[in-house]
């Protein structure tokens, strides 16, 4: 098993509870991908000065998915970021030195999906078995798709995958050059309504949650350096972005608002549309109603690494300890969503 170096566990009781002890300390954020509604919060806390009240003076940039945004961490380009838990997982296996640390859990219940016409071949998960599945480089949907496909009892190496830029991925299912497309939920369903269709009736849904993977998503990442070097910062950071998380929350539009001014081209009906939907099926759950957000269960936590390490082959199995750390978080009082 992976484990933490003592330095990295230490580090984490010694920080301070208050506003971060360095003042402007610069910390480079990598977003998952193009800027949209549920990206609001980092937008908002910025803005609002909720990084600046900690001493941070933040840069955030966008991404290339949520599994790249594990990447952009590892190499050093970043400090932290908005990625997905399991490509940590993966990372922790491989590259135990260099992997970052999720201390922020957002998305309790992971948005991975494959989606199919309602009228086109892959009726049931099985059929996309031999079928042409399209998914943006980097997605993290896809990486996982292995998992579901060993949960599903189909060959998840017989497809053929097409790479395409995100804002193309919808169309390819339209037009026929892929039965099948591996997605975020809500990405897809808004871009959905955006081409005048119905997501409802017009297309099949399988998310990986209510198909033998119930697994976490993205949430907040760190590297191991910014832990170990500056766990005041790492903690400010957390602090922050939970509070714009629960102002966005109680008043999405205010998160719109924001956002619209950093993409203006964005449509702001649908960005609403999109954040309402991710709020209602990525952050409200049982858990987060019993834990609040930010915090997961160990005992799942360990579920998911074991199903990642078998699914993938792992060498060895990382800890829970290893992939996420509660000590940055909020009291639970404070994460409970409104």
């Amino acid at each position: 098993m992976i484990r933490l170096l003592p330095a990295l566990l230490a580090s984490t009781v010694t920080f301070a509870t208050g506003s971060a002890m360095a003042q402007n300390v610069p910390v480079n954020f990598t977003l998952d991908w193009a800027a949209q509604g549920p990206h609001s919060w980092f937008y908002l806390a910025e803005e609002r000065g909720y990084f600046e009240d900690e001493g941070i003076d933040i840069t955030i940039d966008q991404g290339e998915g949520s599994a790249a945004a594990v990447s952009r961490v590892m190499t050093g380009a970043y400090d932290a970021g908005f990625g997905d838990i399991n490509a940590v997982i993966q990372a922790a296996a491989t590259e135990p030195e260099d992997a970052p640390v999720m201390v922020y859990l957002v998305y309790n219940r992971a948005p991975f999906a494959i989606i199919s016409k309602a009228d086109g071949p892959v009726q049931e998960l099985p059929d996309v078995e031999g079928r042409v599945i399209a998914s943006p480089a980097g997605s993290a949907t896809f990486r996982l798709f292995p998992a579901l496909a060993e949960a599903n009892g189909f060959d998840g190496q017989n497809v053929e995958v097409l790479n395409a830029a995100q804002n193309l991925i919808e169309q390819m299912l339209i037009s026929g050059d892929a039965e099948a497309i591996a997605q975020f939920g809500a990405t897809s369903y808004m871009n959905f309504i955006a081409m005048g269709l119905d997501p409802e009736t017009d297309f099949n849904w399988f998310f990986y949650s209510d198909n033998g993977l119930d697994l976490y998503s993205n949430g907040v990442i760190v590297s191991r350096a910014m832990i170990e070097e500056q766990p005041e910062v790492v903690a400010g950071l957390v602090r922050a972005i939970n509070r714009a998380v629960l102002d966005v929350v109680s008043e999405p539009q205010a998160g719109i608002d924001v956002l619209m001014e950093i993409e203006p081209l964005n449509d702001a009906d649908l960005e609403m549309q999109r954040l309402q939907y991710t709020i209602d099926n990525q952050l409200y759950t049982d858990e987060t109603g019993e834990l609040g957000i930010g915090h997961l269960s160990m005992d799942r936590l360990a579920s998911s690494i074991e199903t990642i390490a078998e699914v993938y082959e792992l060498e060895a199995a990382p800890e829970v300890e290893a992939i996420f750390d509660p000590a940055f978080l909020p009291p639970a009082e404070e994460r409970m969503l409104p």
